[in-house]
């Protein structure tokens, strides 16, 4: 099993990389975001746990997304392959998922982070904003500052990777085809090491 994290800002591509991911590999992409809506869409008793805290305008607490992080692993024991999507954001999440890994007998592998400029991520999202329905999308000061949001909060976690040695950097802006071969490489490289 070849577990790895996409990781990047918004708008970096992570979206279509997993998708080639499963695609060719057949691994189980895990997104947070889409994770979340499902919960809360199906109204599960996690969801409507998440649901208190983000009525009362809270943080969803780590142990709730974790649970739904593990029910999602639960649901496809048989998958070759994990690609974790917008998680985690912070170096307690990272502790927590390694955790869930070696409760399942299993580890990340990489995580590989999509490195983009932010001029390019403001040109990709608003581009895409007359397909995503996203209000987040179409003022370029917010895309700016979810850039930034990234940079100060959540790339820490790329640290705390590298210091195990599982922390690898894609040029993201080249194209889907060429970034895709990268990955495939360093998954290559991982599963030669097995």
């Amino acid at each position: 099993m070849y577990n790895l994290i996409l990781f990047g800002p918004p708008g970096s591509g992570k979206g279509t990389q997993a998708q080639l991911l499963v695609d060719k590999h057949d691994f189980l992409h895990i997104s947070t975001g889409d994770m979340f809506r499902e919960e809360l869409s199906r109204n599960t008793p996690l969801g409507q746990e998440a649901r208190s805290y983000m009525d009362a305008g809270h943080l969803v607490p780590d142990e709730v997304t974790i649970a739904m992080l593990r029910k999602r692993v639960d649901q496809h024991p048989d998958v070759t392959g994990i690609i974790f999507d917008g998680f985690p954001r912070t170096d307690p999440q990272a502790a927590a998922l390694n955790d869930l890994m070696r409760e399942k007998d299993t580890q990340i592998n990489a995580l590989i982070l999509l490195d983009v400029d932010v001029d390019t991520i403001v040109q990709r999202i608003l581009g895409r904003a007359a397909t995503s329905g996203r209000a987040d999308d179409l003022k370029e000061d917010v895309i700016r500052t979810r850039y930034r949001n990234f940079v100060n909060y959540t790339s820490p976690v790329y640290d705390f990777y590298d210091e195990l040695g599982l922390a690898r950097r894609v040029d993201g802006t080249l194209t889907p085809e060429a970034v895709a071969a990268e990955i495939d490489a360093i998954i290559g490289e991982g599963l030669q090491n097995d």
